[in-house]
C-alpha cells in the first residue's frame, strides 16, 4: 500500500511563491513518476506538472511553465512543488499522484495515476 501526503499549503497574496511536499510511504512504493495536478471549486481535476523518479525528467502545463519548478529527493521519498509568480488562478486543492505510467502524454492525465494524496489548499490573494 502506498501513501501520499501532500503539505505546504496556505494563503499568499499574488507574486508570492509557496512549497508544496508530497511525502510517500509504504513497501512497495516504487513508481515511474509522480505528478502534480490541482482542482478548483466547480472545475476538473487539472495537470500541472511531473517528474520521472529515476531521471527527474519534468513536464509542465503550459500555465505554469517558467513559474513553477518540481524536483524530488529520492533519499526521502519526497516530491516539491516550487511555486512562484503565484497569480489568483493558481488557487486550488492541490494533489499528487504516483504513476507507472512511461508514457509522458499520458501521466498529463488524472487516469494515469494509480495513488492519490489528500491535497494541500493554496489560496491566492489579489
Amino acid at each position: 500500500q502506498v501513501q501520499l501526503v501532500e503539505s505546504g499549503g496556505g494563503l499568499v497574496q499574488a507574486g508570492g511563491s509557496l512549497r508544496l511536499s508530497c511525502a510517500a510511504s509504504g513497501r512497495t512504493f516504487n513508481p515511474y513518476a509522480m505528478g502534480w495536478f490541482r482542482q478548483a471549486p466547480g472545475k476538473e481535476r487539472e495537470f500541472v506538472g511531473s517528474i520521472t523518479w529515476s531521471g527527474g525528467n519534468t513536464v509542465y502545463a503550459d500555465s505554469v511553465k517558467g513559474r513553477f519548478t518540481i524536483s524530488r529527493d529520492n533519499a526521502k521519498n519526497t516530491v516539491y512543488v516550487q511555486t512562484n509568480s503565484l497569480k489568483p488562478e493558481d488557487a486550488a486543492v492541490y494533489y499528487c499522484g504516483a504513476t507507472n505510467s512511461v508514457s509522458p502524454t499520458m501521466r498529463t492525465r488524472v487516469s494515469a495515476y494509480g495513488y492519490w494524496g489528500q491535497g494541500t489548499q493554496v489560496t491566492v490573494s489579489s
